[in-house]
């Protein structure tokens, strides 16, 4: 996991650390660094930021000997990396689906979460994951096959829910009203006092203008308590460019990133919260519905350095 962007700093790191540190010197070395990001699927957003804040720590004046370098840089790059993943320690306090449901639950409502992304980046699966999630929490969870544009889509859902344990609310098939459907999940959970509701939405290109306004109608009639991306970590900067479009569309809260043990690069990560200024919820580390982890920067910088 992360093996190349890993190499890649560990690379910087000791190139900075065998000659003395100048001012031209280090210019240099943040310029291979920059590139090293950006090939690791790091956006150029991010990739300038961690060497601006390099820069800013103003290395060469800090470092007295030889061998102190290589620990002052791997703290300054460890550093920056995790300011990026809490939003400059904006996001301290996680976001907690626990605490959310339980507070939708005190006014006698269900938590109502919506999903989106592309096809093809386990955005399904990740759905079947958080509700086998909330049901190893004591939650009982429904939830709405929404997604009425690609054939097959509410039948896989429906065995999903089935291995997982949960009902799943249905339209008429290929073409029904999705918000509808969504509608209709709520208010079932509603009537039997269900915990949360989980909404699936057809996995549409982001370019796609008829699909992201069928999207903006499902969330005005469902007004989520979140929206959650789903994106896949291979995917790279095209992920990226999907997350910005869906949060211009109808306002990202969160994201998840499937696929991640599969991820040698690991910029996507980086890339995404410094786009879209959103946290990552969790991520996906297998096929499995015991494989969702919650992600937090620690998290991810023990895995890079």
């Amino acid at each position: 996991m992360f093996d190349k962007l890993k190499k890649g700093l560990n690379s910087f790191v000791q190139k900075i650390t065998q000659k003395t540190l100048t001012e031209k010197r280090l210019d240099k070395a943040l310029k291979d660094l920059r590139l090293t990001l950006l090939q690791n699927d790091v956006a150029l957003i991010a990739a300038d930021k961690i060497c601006e804040n390099i820069k800013e720590e103003q290395l060469g004046e800090k470092v007295g000997r030889l061998e102190n370098i290589q620990k002052i840089v791997s703290e300054v790059l460890e550093d920056s990396v995790r300011n990026i993943l809490t939003l400059e320690g904006q996001q301290q306090e996680k976001m907690d689906l626990i605490e959310i449901i339980q507070e939708q639950n005190k006014n006698g409502a269900p938590a109502v979460f919506v999903f989106v992304g592309i096809n093809g980046t386990g955005k399904t699966t990740t759905i079947a994951k958080i509700a086998h999630f909330l049901k190893q929490k004591g939650f009982s969870v429904v939830m709405a096959a929404s997604d009425t544009f690609r054939a097959g889509s509410q039948e896989q859902l429906a065995k999903h829910a089935k291995r997982v344990g949960v009902k799943v609310i249905k339209g008429g098939g290929y073409g029904s009203d999705s918000a509808a459907i969504a509608y209709d999940a709520i208010a079932h959970a509603t009537a039997r006092s269900i915990n949360a509701v989980l909404v699936d939405t057809a996995g549409r290109m982001q370019t796609n203008k008829n699909l992201m306004d069928e999207m903006k109608k499902i969330v005005r009639v469902a007004n989520p308590d979140l929206i959650i991306f789903v994106g896949d970590a291979l995917a790279g900067n095209d992920a990226v460019s999907q997350s910005e479009e869906f949060n211009n569309a109808v306002g990202i809260d969160c994201s998840i990133l499937t696929k991640i043990d599969a991820d040698a690069r690991g910029g996507t990560a980086l890339s995404i919260v410094s786009t879209i200024q959103k946290p990552i919820l969790f991520v996906g580390t297998g096929q499995g519905y015991d494989d969702l982890e919650a992600f937090d920067a620690e998290w991810f910088v023990e895995r890079i350095f």
